[in-house]
């Protein structure tokens, strides 16, 4: 079951590198069609993703102890979504060995590392900007 798990979320990592890539290959983010943009159920779906990343950054912010880990994370996990949440999953199931750890995966408190979060926060930021950069020539 713990290698199901770890399975689980290097799938929702490569299908969401494949899916952004070939998307960003298509169409410029900040160049979607407002037809698209404005689209009750394009609104909907992004309220649904945004409220699922509120609610895992909340579990995030409770298991990081340091605050500036919790606003890195945040940053990460409101710019990159799943590839933010997969890997944070990710190291998270690695520090067990076994399923009957599991517990500890839910319950354990982290000090809060800065390099990961940073790094995620600062490749975003970036990433978006250069997304951007069509809006602001």
């Amino acid at each position: 079951m713990l290698n199901l798990l770890r399975a689980l979320f290097v799938v929702i990592i490569v299908s969401m590198l494949a899916v952004t890539g070939w998307a960003s290959t298509q169409c410029a983010i900040f160049a979607i069609p407002r037809a698209v943009f404005t689209h009750p159920w394009f609104i909907a779906t992004l309220f649904d993703a945004y409220w699922a990343f509120l609610t895992f950054f909340v579990w995030v912010a409770w298991k990081e102890r340091s605050a500036a880990a919790c606003l890195l994370w945040f940053v990460a996990i409101i710019l990159w979504g799943n590839l933010a949440m997969a890997p944070y999953f990710l190291v998270e199931l690695f520090r067990i060995q076994k399923i009957d750890q599991l517990g500890e995966v839910f319950a354990t408190r982290r000090p809060g590392k800065l390099v990961f979060p940073a790094t995620l926060s600062v490749l975003g930021v970036l990433i978006y900007l250069l997304g951007a950069q069509s809006l602001f020539a």
